[in-house]
């Protein structure tokens, strides 16, 4: 169980650690030596602001932004939720200056977007340097599965069965693309617009793809912007969050009211319009970019680490055996499958809880009060409920003319390590969010039913 948070986990300034199935052609090393040396932000993986600021073991100070001020001062406590962050509460930094507290570009975009929440600002005070270990998301599928087998009995053989016809339906319509993302990561080299348009098509049938072309083209925006908008947030060590947030609600119609991941899916001709949209010289680069990393990533994180990724196909195989050879891919797959079930608003906290207190756990264990996003570190961070070492203290926050947040009502209350509650919406409503977890948090008994039934889930993302 430890090794497989231990595999969930990256920390940029290391060298890579992570177990990667046999055969692939650019291993982990590679990606990283490219990423961090061969970008003009790469540097930024390393050493950012956020990652300054988790190992000196000076106190960190988080922005937080909520709709539900009132039922946090009337229950004198936060509930965290689930995501990309597992269970935490959702942040964004915040770097102490003379004229206040100014806000990661990530916050910015949050208090901008978001006029009708109101700011929080939290100080964490840790007992030592925080190991800047984030937990990736993508690499969840593993704990998934177990999760899912672990409770299996609480559902009905129906249930079960309906989920396994699923899964399957979805792999068997899917399974030319994974074996064809499969051959890349090995070094085939198919031609780009054709990978890109199997992609898209594939999304439909394995939503998890969603989230990987997702992800690899925010990293693509974040390392490769040259803009005067990115180089300002790379002077002070953050990465351009507001790249990947116009590449998601120009992709994808009505992203802005629901954050669905599992409908990302633009086919060539339309990627290269929306990459030409956001910064036109990198248009060029972006569908070669998408194919190799995308198929390394596919690998890794759907196949168990014992696997030589050039043996194995989807096409003809039987779940028992994939859940063996990629218990990733299968685990992410009945992740997503099992929310649109009628009964999984009851049984979500069994499911969820599980993996939070495992989460806890490990984060304590390993010294970490604060775990953030962990796909990259572009300032993406919550705080650990269950941390024993730490002590946190929390206000109500007024902004200034030039954007600087200053403490203003000492809030007397504390995070609990509960989850908040889910209630999961019809199918085609379904939130598969990477990016935005900053729905949140309130304890159940103080909120209002409206507000118990927003769902907090990201997507993990969370």
């Amino acid at each position: 169980m430890r090794d497989e948070w231990e595999q969930a986990h990256t920390d940029y300034t290391r060298p890579a650690q992570r177990r990667t199935p046999a055969s692939l052609a650019e291993s982990e090393s590679d990606w990283r030596q490219y990423l961090e040396s061969s970008t003009p932000n790469g540097s930024l993986l390393r050493r950012n602001a956020m990652t300054a600021a988790l190992v000196s073991g000076k106190p960190i100070h988080l922005l937080h932004v909520t709709r539900d001020i009132d039922a946090i001062r009337t229950s004198r406590q936060l509930h965290v939720s689930t995501g990309c962050l597992v269970g935490a509460l959702y942040c964004a930094p915040l770097t102490s200056q003379r004229e206040g507290l100014r806000p990661h570009n990530l916050g910015a975009y949050l208090l901008q977007t978001k006029p009708s929440t109101k700011a929080m600002v939290f100080e964490v005070t840790p007992d030592a340097p925080i190991q800047p270990k984030g937990i990736d998301y993508l690499h969840l599928g593993a704990i998934h599965l177990r999760t899912y087998q672990r409770y299996q009995s609480f559902l009905a053989p129906a249930e079960n069965n309906q989920l396994d016809r699923a899964v399957l339906a979805g792999l068997r319509t899917g399974a030319p693309f994974l074996d064809l993302a499969l051959r890349n990561a090995v070094g085939q080299h198919s031609p780009s617009s054709e990978f890109i348009d199997q992609l898209s098509d594939a999304v439909a049938h394995v939503p998890f793809l969603g989230y990987l072309y997702f992800e690899v083209l925010s990293e693509y925006l974040m390392l490769h912007s040259a803009t005067p908008e990115t180089k300002t947030c790379a002077q002070v060590g953050e990465l351009n969050n507001w790249l990947y947030k116009r590449l998601a609600f120009a992709a994808v119609d009505g992203m802005e009211r629901l954050f669905d991941l599992a409908r990302f899916n633009p086919r060539h001709h339309r990627l290269i319009q929306l990459i030409d949209g956001i910064e036109p010289a990198l248009g060029p680069g972006v569908a070669e970019y998408v194919r190799r990393r995308l198929s390394h990533l596919f690998a890794q994180t759907a196949l168990h680490p014992s696997q030589d990724a050039a043996a194995v196909t989807f096409q003809g195989t039987d779940l028992n055996t994939l859940q063996k050879a990629a218990p990733g891919l299968i685990g992410q797959m009945l992740f997503r499958e099992i929310r649109y079930m009628p009964r999984y608003q009851h049984l979500y906290h069994c499911f969820e809880k599980s993996k939070a207190l495992e989460a806890w756990d490990y984060w304590n264990n390993e010294g970490i009060p604060t775990p953030f996003n962990g796909v990259i570190p572009k300032g993406e961070i919550g705080i650990n409920p269950a941390y024993p070492r730490s002590a946190v203290r929390v206000w109500t926050a007024r902004r200034d003319g030039k954007g600087y947040l200053h403490p203003d009502e000492e809030i007397t209350a504390v995070l609990t390590p509960h989850l908040a509650s889910w209630w999961a919406p019809p199918r085609q409503r379904e939130t598969h969010s990477a990016t935005d977890g900053s729905r949140v948090e309130l304890a159940p008994a103080a909120r209002s039913p409206t507000a118990t039934r927003r769902s907090p889930m990201k997507g993990v993302p969370a």
